[in-house]
């Protein structure tokens, strides 16, 4: 979609603000302490998604004040609202996790009506966890007026025994705990040290990994994902955010102008780089479902493919956020990858400048050992993989970094739903060589497709993560690591081979080949078919309800449009 410039800053406000028949609308605008010159001025809705329920929402109170002095010192009039966040961390594990994949399209939905009803110029989405960062770019991308976005900010990583952790050992320690491998004492002081303050989790999960994405779609400024929450640094860059949303609106440009093909292809090429997280497929699939760009779960793979994995953070390698903002943050990964041909250079930008053009004074030389050279990768082809076969006709995904088997061929252990699973491996029940099968976990099933970072975790913790492999269809924390295959679709509720197998079956992950199959005959699969009933719902009224009669399959995004 070409520039669509409007014809003047106020090209939506005029409506609600001009005019005697706007007198009362007026008059409440009034009732809030704006003068003649706030109302003259462009309207620009800055949505928060603000909280004091976890620890990456805590700060954002402060951020949207800073983009506020931004967008008033530029010439506009900021507005700020709040949406919902919910904490994955928090919600993991239980019933709750079932709300997180539904609150993307809450806050979407929220941000665009709220737009919509007040006639808002331009848009700031301030977002600072898993969910709200997607929600809040799949509503720019669907309203489609001049907008940017900005992150909270990543904590700083925790001190135990001498080492970095995060929120990651914590989960892996549940398990080393039940394995009789930590103590009590000892896990008590790592959930004491592992989150020392405010911001997203440390390592490279799905918040951090989809707060880079952005910069490399465009949306958001140069610099935008690694500064850490702490750091003033983060406070000024509010500010320069607030006057991009003016600068955006001058210049005409719109999200749709950013998000291309290409601004994607970009986005998938960083994040293969960067052993980011395999939510970053569903929620890169659903933001350009919002966008009107065509984009299929295989090109991930095709990009994957011809992209050098070059960065080493958390879960997949030694680093934090924090660590690369100290290198130079994702400008200098987008310069290495740029360099080498690896993303498009002339993508348009929030900024008005192409990605080349904002990277012209990104330094090449990068200290430390956190980037590689691309002629000298981590691996030659990226972290992400798209695995089809007879248990994911539509497509399946797995995350690479640092697993050291690919390949997995072993008996099924079929369990319906997480907390079931869960309580096996607590128990000690899952062998080495076993294939987990967790089922009815999907959007549908589910419903809200759980991630699954308790019981991943919990493997990793026993000393089975090199020993066993999960497949699911629901989806994993950007924390998780071992040959875990998530997303399957179809997903067992629509009667996807999933829902067929049984304990013992034979189960072949091949991730060179991307493959993932059972050795079922089609005799046999077809005389379980006759058999198997849909389970009931577990939900039958209310928000995920509602949500399991409209999503669809992961391999699309799990979108409900």
């Amino acid at each position: 979609m070409g520039k669509a410039r409007p014809a003047d800053p106020k090209h939506r406000s005029r409506e609600v603000t001009e005019g005697p028949e706007r007198a009362p609308a007026r008059a409440y605008l009034r009732s809030m302490g704006l003068t003649d010159e706030d109302i003259a001025r462009p309207f620009i809705g800055i949505a928060n998604t603000w909280n004091d329920v976890m620890p990456c929402q805590i700060n954002l109170d402060r951020i949207g004040k800073k983009v506020r002095e931004g967008v008033r010192a530029a010439g506009g009039t900021p507005r700020e609202f709040m949406t919902i966040a919910v904490s994955d961390g928090i919600a993991m594990g239980h019933e709750g996790m079932r709300a997180s994949l539904v609150s993307r399209e809450v806050i979407a939905d929220s941000i665009e009506l709220m737009i919509h009803a007040h006639g808002y110029d331009g848009l700031v989405t301030v977002a600072g966890c898993d969910k709200t960062i997607p929600g809040s770019i799949m509503a720019m991308a669907r309203l489609n007026v001049p907008s940017v976005f900005t992150y909270g900010g990543t904590m700083l990583p925790g001190r135990y025994e001498g080492r970095d952790v995060t929120i990651q050992d914590v989960f892996e320690a549940v398990g080393a705990f039940a394995a009789g491998r930590m103590t009590a004492v000892q896990l008590d002081e790592l959930e004491r040290s592992a989150c020392p303050g405010a911001g997203t989790c440390a390592g490279l999960f799905t918040a951090n990994t989809m707060a880079s994405c952005a910069e490399a779609l465009g949306v958001a400024l140069p610099g935008d994902a690694a500064i850490p929450t702490i750091d003033p640094a983060r406070e000024k860059h509010a500010v320069r955010v607030g006057a991009a949303a003016l600068s955006a609106l001058e210049l005409g440009i719109r999200p749709r102008d950013v998000l291309t093909y290409e601004a994607f292809e970009n986005a998938i090429a960083l994040d293969a780089s960067m052993g980011g997280s395999t939510n970053a497929v569903l929620h890169l699939l659903a933001i350009a479902h919002e966008a009107g760009v065509t984009l299929g779960i295989d090109d991930f793979d095709g990009i994957s493919r011809r992209t050098p994995h070059i960065v080493t953070m958390k879960p997949g390698g030694k680093y934090v956020m924090a660590d690369l903002h100290r290198a130079g943050g994702v400008p200098v990964v987008l310069r290495r990858l740029l360099d080498a041909g690896k993303v498009h250079g002339g993508a348009l930008t929030v900024t008005g400048k192409t990605l080349e053009e904002n990277l012209r004074e990104t330094p090449t030389r990068i200290p430390g050992d956190i980037v590689a050279p691309v002629d000298r990768p981590i691996t030659p082809t990226g972290t992400l993989a798209i695995l089809k076969g007879n248990l994911a006709p539509e497509g399946a995904v797995v995350k690479t970094a640092l697993v050291r088997h690919l390949c997995h061929e072993g008996p099924a252990r079929v369990f319906d739903g997480e907390q079931t699973a869960f309580g096996a491996a607590r128990r000690r029940e899952i062998e080495p060589g076993d294939v987990v099968v967790i089922r009815y976990e999907g959007p549908k099933g589910g419903p809200g497709m759980r991630e699954m970072l308790a019981m991943t975790a919990a493997l990793v913790g026993q000393g089975l993560g090199e020993k066993v492999a999960l497949i699911t269809d629901g989806r994993f924390s950007g924390a998780t690591r071992g040959l875990m295959v998530g997303h399957v679709a179809p997903e067992a509720w629509d009667g996807g081979l999933i829902a067929l197998l049984r304990d013992g079956d034979p189960i072949e992950i091949d991730v060179p080949k991307r493959i993932v199959r059972t050795g079922l005959t089609k005799k046999e699969t077809d005389a379980r078919r006759k058999k198997w009933r849909r389970p009931p719902p577990r939900y039958r009224t209310g928000a995920l309800a509602k949500y399991a009669k409209l999503v669809s399959s992961a391999a699309v995004g799990a979108v409900c449009s």
